[in-house]
């Protein structure tokens, strides 16, 4: 079984950090492109980050410079660290894996449950 579980959302005023977790099991981790999404109300699912099992990163464009994705293969975990935030950042955020599953090593799209994010101006 897939499990992706974020950790680290909450309240923060504009300006300040948090530091997004996602652990993942049952994926061949190394080999999967972890990414970061985020939805707001009223809004569609949008890429905020994703960075590919050889370590490549991509950025939306309007977080570029103030957020910053990594990754720890020993840990199975996925790191999205938010700095300046503003209030537009709020959403509930997404950790996704695209890749192979473990013992079957079959590819899929797999995402968590989400965490909420909410900078208060």
């Amino acid at each position: 079984q897939v499990q992706l579980v974020e950790s680290g959302g909450g309240l923060v005023q504009a300006g300040g950090s948090l530091r997004l977790s996602c652990a993942a099991s049952g994926i061949i981790f190394n080999d999967n492109a972890m990414g970061w999404y985020r939805q707001a109300p009223g809004k569609q699912r949008e890429l905020v980050a994703i960075i590919t099992s050889g370590g490549s990163t991509n950025y939306k464009d309007s977080v570029k410079g103030r957020f910053t994705i990594s990754r720890d293969n020993a840990k199975n975990t996925v790191f999205l660290q938010m700095n300046s935030l503003k209030p537009e950042d709020t959403a509930v955020y997404y950790c996704n894996a695209k890749g192979p599953r473990i013992f079957t090593r079959l590819v899929g799209n797999y995402w968590g449950q989400g965490t909420q994010v909410t900078v208060s101006s």
